[in-house]
Parts: structure tokens; sequence; C-alpha cells
């Protein structure tokens, strides 16, 4: 009986000293070799629907450590290493899975919990929609580009770009509006293709829009621009074009209608001289229409030399 009675003394004597130095043990580590582990991701900005991974490590490389992540106080998975991150592979499908996530850290019975972690879901940008307004001059073309994205998380950062290279800065939009461009081309011999890109904070996504060419300086080779001006310019032609048909119907018109009125036909009349009897009374004179006739050509030279001003005929009292 006291010999059972000493092996129960001292089972329970040495579990006494295992406990008490685990809790020694424990402490050290926590103090010195045990900080809290790390918890991180590529990027902390998704989009819905997104793959993502996290990483778990500790900075103590020669401890096997056993990781286990939470998403607030759901476990989500549980992985053991020693001296290299664990990671865990997730899917962000909305609101309630940004977070907040923690990773602990076991050794034994120590533990230590990461700081959180928080997702931010943002919409994406949609190709945006680039618009130009053209001022033509003689030599130079002033253009306005126009760019909008209807879809995506504000704000929107703009870039505008000529024949595939930058010609703008960033241009930040913190409103749904289209972010706007001017430049002038002096003398354009080549034609220009014009785009925009849309970003906003999600990483590596950026949308673009359809190109639009300008061509060269010439309005019969620029139908395109031609039809951006033609709104501006439809107001001021109608304009110019009743006030042509007015000036024709009410000046041009009655004029050359009075003139054509005031001048005698060719060969109406004829000049004749005036006869008188011997009363000194003036005698009616009678007009006739003379008829002309073309003359040959042989017979030409013989009228040359003869041109009168009047032609005199024989009247009949």
């Amino acid at each position: 009986m006291w010999s059972h009675l000493n092996k129960l003394l001292f089972w329970a004597m040495l579990s006494s000293v295992t406990c008490e130095k685990a809790v020694l043990d424990c402490e050290a580590m926590k103090t010195n070799e045990f900080p809290s582990p790390c918890l991180d991701s590529e990027t902390n900005v998704v989009m819905k629907g997104q793959n993502v991974s996290m990483f778990c490590s500790h900075k103590n490389k020669s401890l096997q450590i056993t990781y286990s992540l939470f998403r607030s106080k759901i476990h989500l998975g549980t992985q053991d290493g020693k001296g290299e991150p664990v990671i865990f592979n997730l899917s962000i499908t909305g609101a309630h899975e940004s977070g907040p996530y923690k990773c602990k850290a076991q050794v034994s019975n120590c533990s230590k919990y990461s700081p959180s972690f928080n997702f931010i879901i943002v919409d994406p940008v949609t190709a945006p929609v680039l618009n130009i307004t053209v001022i033509q001059t003689e030599t130079d073309q002033h253009i306005t580009l126009h760019c909008l994205s209807v879809n995506g998380s504000l704000p929107i950062n703009y870039i505008f770009y000529e024949n595939h290279v930058a010609i703008s800065p960033v241009i930040s939009k913190y409103n749904r509006e289209p972010a706007e461009f001017n430049l002038t081309r002096k003398n354009p011999r080549e034609e220009a293709a014009y785009r925009c890109g849309a970003k906003n904070r999600l990483p590596n996504y950026t949308a673009y829009s359809q190109p639009v060419t300008m061509p060269s300086t010439g309005w019969d080779s620029c139908p395109f621009c031609l039809e951006l001006l033609l709104p501006g310019l439809l107001l001021p032609l109608l304009v110019i074009m009743v006030v042509m048909i007015l000036i024709l119907a009410f000046w041009i018109l009655p004029k050359y209608k009075a003139k054509k009125e005031s001048v005698p036909e060719v060969g109406s009349r004829l000049c004749v001289s005036t006869a008188q009897d011997g009363a000194r009374h003036s005698q009616e004179l009678q007009y006739a229409n003379p008829v002309f006739r073309d003359v040959a050509p042989r017979q030409q030279e013989a009228y040359d030399y003869y041109k009168p001003g009047c032609v005199y005929a024989e009247l009949t009292f």
C-alpha cells in the first residue's frame, strides 16, 4: 500500500514540475522568442469574386509553428510551418468577407494573434468613352478630349494618349464627370489616333477607350472634322442663307428687272431726218423696224469703210 502511495506521490510531483517548467518556458518565449505573427496579402484592394492569398508568418524561423486563420470568430483553416510563411487562399465574394482577418500562431500551449487585416472592395471601371471637339483654323486644329467611365468606384484617374504615347498628366475625378484635356495640332501632316485610359484603386486593372483617328488638315480629307463642326455651324449657315435670299429677292432682282426694262431693244427704232413744208409745220414721221441680214465674208470689206451712225430711210407722206 505504501509502495502504491509513493508511486502516486512521485508522479504527482513530476507532473507539477513539468507543468511549472512549461509555464516558465511559455513565459520566456512570450517575452523573448515568440512575438506576434504577421498577416498580409499582395493587395488589400479587391473586387467582388476575386481570389486572394493571405500570408501568415513569424519572425522566429527555428520553431515549428501552427498557424490558424480567422475571419471575425470564424475559423477558416490551420497549417503548420517552420521558417517560411504559410499561405491561405480565399475568394472574396461580398462585403461580408472583407474582414477583419487574424492569424494565430501557436507553439505548445503558447499562442499569439496578429493585428487585424481588412480588404477594401471596389467596383472595377468600365471601358471609358472618348469624345473629341475640334475647332479648325487656317493652319491649326484646336482639340478638346473628353473621357468618361460611367461605372467603377471613385475616384477614377484618367490619362490621354496620342498614338499610344501619354500626352497628359493623371487627371483624378472624385465625381462622375468627364476628364478634359486641350491640345493644338499645328500644321498636321499625318493622322493621329487618340484614346484614354481609366483606372481606380484596383491594382493592375486599367480600362481603355476605343481609339479615335483624326485625319490630316484639309476639309476634303477630314469628313470627321466636318461632322464634329456641323452642329456648331448649322445655325450660322442658315442665317447666312436667309440673308442672301432676302438680298437676292428684294435688292438684286428688282434692280436687274428695272435696268432690263429701261434699255431699248437693238433695232427697235431708226434714226430718220424730218421734213417740214413751206409753212414750217412739222410733218408726222413714221418709224420702221429695219431687218438686218448677215453679210458674206467676201463682202465684209465693202462695208467696213462706211459705217454710218444713223441709217436714213425714204418716207412717204
